[in-house]
């Protein structure tokens, strides 16, 4: 039987950690607050939204919420980015995405200050991220890295692949398994042979967005399994990118979908608040 790797269980951990370190910046007078942008009301998004909320309430952050309507225009979206980026008490900014298609979204995620790019997107942080230095982290991999290391799962010279290719997951996936001193595959659509690359993997990281796409026929005896996916199925229940049903016996470690990944996105948003604070509070 694989181990379950328990994403709600883990992303609670970090959400008190983050919990203590808030109180202790409050005893010495230093309030951190999360502006949060949402334009229109894609349902999907509102899920997330109210949810960053829930958790900066968890965790004693202020959360400044900024609901704008999908008519709202490019010029008006970079002058609320801007008030943001002004606003002292602001440590972190984070624009909903997807935007409504009349909105360039590289140019709006350029215009967030990289000091408060709690998200992780800006090429500053991803900069930052590849040639090592401090900086913010993409939130789903990073947090992918804590359910590794939380759950005993050493990375180092371990055969990594990751399967997907977006700016989002695949590539900072990649940059910080090889932070982690592991061998880093990355597949994706034009990749020859994937079931037999993904057969070689020790981890193997699925973002490729295609319900149950991989099976025990990708996999080898023992590997870790990471499932980024999330879909519904034919019954509206929730499935990822991996075949749960199939993988797990095989697998020797598994995330599930739901409860693996997912809690752990919005748990590593929190701690990169906490962090915009200890790095570049000073300077803001």
């Amino acid at each position: 039987m694989a181990q379950i790797i328990d994403g709600k269980a883990i992303s609670a951990q970090i959400k008190d950690e983050v919990k203590e370190e808030v109180a202790k910046l409050k005893e010495q007078g230093c309030e951190i607050a999360l502006a949060v942008i949402q334009v229109g009301s894609d349902p999907a998004s509102s899920v997330y939204v109210r949810n960053k909320k829930r958790a900066c309430e968890y965790v004693g952050i202020e959360s400044v919420s900024y609901e704008v309507s999908e008519d709202t225009t490019q010029e008006e979206l970079l002058e609320l980015v801007e008030k943001c980026n002004k606003d002292p008490k602001i440590r972190g900014i984070l624009v909903q995405l997807p935007l409504p298609k009349h909105m360039d979204e590289d140019e709006i995620l350029l215009a967030i200050d990289p000091k408060k790019d709690v998200d992780g997107f800006h090429p500053v942080s991803v900069g930052n991220m590849v040639i090592g230095e401090d900086g913010f982290l993409s939130c789903t991999p990073a947090g992918i890295i804590q359910l590794l290391k939380r759950s005993n799962i050493s990375i180092e010279g371990k055969e990594c692949v990751v399967v997907g290719r977006s700016n989002i997951v695949g590539k900072p996936m990649a940059m910080l398994l090889l932070r982690e001193n592991g061998t880093v595959t990355i597949c994706h659509s034009r990749t020859k042979d994937l079931k037999e690359v993904c057969k070689r993997a020790d981890i193997l990281v699925v973002a490729i967005g295609k319900p149950k796409f991989i099976d025990d026929s990708y996999v080898k005896d023992g590997a870790v399994i990471i499932d980024v996916g999330i879909h519904r199925n034919e019954n509206n229940k929730l499935c990822g990118d991996v075949d749960f049903e199939k993988v797990e016996p095989k697998a020797s470690a598994i995330t599930p979908v739901p409860g693996g990944v997912g809690p752990m996105t919005i748990a590593m948003l929190m701690q990169n608040c906490l962090e915009s604070n200890k790095l570049f509070g000073e300077k803001n």
